[in-house]
């Protein structure tokens, strides 16, 4: 029997010539795991709306990354909780703040791993804003100061990577420009470029207690409404001396990823409300855990980015080492 179609079911025939032709392929390469710390002893606490994700104190993070480390990731990303917040901040760029004192424990233990640290000041203030507030307006040249300081101090306790969240105007120049004053020359910038006004961070605010007193961060934040100024806002940080740019969030701006792949690097931050929508979907019986996270991190990883940072990265790993 003679047929006028073409069967492209071959390539689908069994798991071999699946593996085959499959175009993208999940590396532990790819992933980065955020890590929670806070000040206190003997502390690892389940950080609520956010399921199997902790706030680790200092003297716990030895235990706790082991089998990060065991597991082959090559990064982490840290976020620090402080015992004192005030207008500008203050402990956010003290050699012995949180953040500071977590990378240099990090370091003792595991130097090979890359360190990134998060720079902003909203887990650090008052305001819960991610910059120095003014008359209840965010005070742009302020801030910039403060960053500068933040990412000097996080390269001094050992820090790889600094990744600026804060989405301030020139923040990227500041800070590279303060970076090679300090003949910290060899630390990178992950920017977040492409940071959107989103409604995905709620669980994430509640574990670093930084949701604004006041009003919201669409000032500074981008417009989820908006696509070509994604594009501009990376070549911005491109040329202000970012050496990886990231999308955030990822998920639910696929397509965003997709239009700013270029020659740089790209990394992308599946955050804490697509996490948790996740879990609490596959918890109810919703959708199958392991082939829904695979799925996900596919997607992610199909439209374009090189870096993952997602709180599934151990559990990816463990997967990834089954094969």
């Amino acid at each position: 029997m003679g047929e006028d179609f073409i069967r492209s079911r071959r390539l689908r025939k069994n798991d071999g010539i699946r593996r085959l032709v499959r175009e993208t392929a999940l590396s532990v390469d790819d992933f980065v795991y955020p890590i929670f710390i806070t000040n206190g002893n003997n502390i690892k606490k389940p950080i609520p709306n956010m399921p199997g994700q902790y706030h680790y104190s200092v003297d716990q993070l030895k235990e706790s990354l082991k089998e990060v480390v065991q597991l082959g990731i090559l990064a982490v990303i840290v976020f620090g909780l402080p015992d004192k917040k005030d207008k500008l901040g203050s402990e956010a760029d003290s050699s012995q703040g949180i953040v500071q004192k977590g990378v240099r424990e990090i370091k003792k233990h595991y130097p090979f791993l890359t360190v990134i640290t998060d720079v902003c000041l909203c887990q650090y203030t008052i305001d819960g804003h991610c910059g120095v507030v003014e008359k209840k307006e965010i005070d742009n040249d302020i801030t910039l100061k403060r960053l500068q300081s933040i990412a000097v101090s996080h390269g001094k306790a050992g820090a790889d990577i600094v990744a600026p969240s804060d989405m301030m105007d020139g923040r990227v120049k500041a800070i590279r420009n303060a970076l090679d004053m300090a003949e910290l020359q060899n630390v990178l910038i992950m920017s977040y470029s492409a940071k959107f006004s989103s409604s995905f961070y709620s669980p994430f605010r509640g574990a670093v207690q930084s949701k604004p007193s006041f009003g919201d961060r669409q000032t500074y934040q981008m417009d989820p409404a908006n696509r070509i100024e994604a594009k501009r806002q990376i070549e911005i940080d491109i040329d202000e001396g970012a050496d990886i740019m990231m999308v955030k969030p990822a998920l639910h701006y696929l397509d965003i990823i997709r239009d700013v792949k270029n020659d740089f690097p790209i990394a992308a931050y599946h955050v804490s409300g697509e996490y948790a929508m996740f879990k609490l979907a596959a918890q109810n019986g919703l959708v199958d855990e392991k082939k829904g996270m695979i799925e996900t991190l596919i997607a992610i990883k199909r439209a374009g980015a090189d870096i993952i940072i997602t709180y599934f990265a151990k559990e990816i790993a463990k997967e990834l080492c089954k094969k």
